[in-house]
This record gives C-alpha cells, sequence and structure tokens, in this order.
C-alpha cells in the first residue's frame, strides 16, 4: 500500500510538472523556446531597465542578471507563493520581470552568483523568495 501511495503521488507531481512546463513553453517566444530546450534556461528582458535576466530551469536561485556581454552578473531571489512546480515558477518570474521588473526587484534578494569555471559549462543558479 505504501509503494501504491508513493507511485500515485509520484505520478500527480509528475502530471502537475508536465502541465506546467507545458504552460511554460505556451508563453514562450520561440527564441525563448529554443533556449530552453537547447540549453534548461532562456532570457527575458526587464521592462523597467533593459537589462536582461537568465531564468534557469527551477523554483528557486534561478533568476541570473547578465552584463552586457551575456555574463553572470548578480543573482536575484524571488519565488512567487505556493507549492509551485517549476514550470508555474519560472512563468511568474518572466511575467513579472517583463511587466513590472522595478516592483519585483523591489522584493527579491540579491546573491552573488559563483563564477563561472572553464571546466562547468553552466552557471550555477539563481535564487528566489
Amino acid at each position: 500500500m505504501v509503494r501504491a501511495a508513493r507511485a500515485r503521488r509520484r505520478a500527480r507531481f509528475e502530471d502537475r510538472e508536465a502541465r506546467g512546463m507545458t504552460l511554460l513553453r505556451e508563453w514562450l517566444s520561440p527564441q525563448q523556446r529554443w533556449q530552453l530546450e537547447a540549453h534548461n534556461h532562456f532570457e527575458v528582458t526587464g521592462c523597467n531597465s533593459g537589462s536582461r535576466y537568465r531564468i534557469q530551469y527551477g523554483v528557486s536561485t534561478n533568476v541570473v542578471e547578465l552584463d552586457a556581454d551575456g555574463r553572470p552578473r548578480l543573482g536575484w531571489c524571488f519565488i512567487p507563493e505556493g507549492n509551485l512546480v517549476a514550470g508555474d515558477v519560472m512563468l511568474a518570474q518572466k511575467i513579472a520581470l517583463e511587466t513590472n521588473e522595478r516592483d519585483a526587484l523591489a522584493i527579491a534578494k540579491q546573491f552573488v552568483v559563483p563564477p563561472r569555471r572553464p571546466d562547468f559549462p553552466h552557471c550555477a543558479g539563481g535564487a528566489l523568495h
């Protein structure tokens, strides 16, 4: 019974995760969808500052502000309330930065992005609260 309950719980989570990623993809531009599929992240432009942000797959520590050369500069930590799957969190972050960047960053916490190592192809993520 315990195994069956765990299997049902895992199936519900996987279904929620799949629906969240489907909804996210519907909101992404073709370029952003390509970035997500190829690199597990996509970039958005802040509506107030014009800054570029990379939203990496995940539910926390996954928003990174990029410098003019596309290198990680600073992490921003903000997430919507509730027990949401990654696709839903990432969609909320995208919408917040593209439509209300100033207020999103006003509640966000900053974090330092570790320097990118040449032997590690993906930068470490950003944080959200």
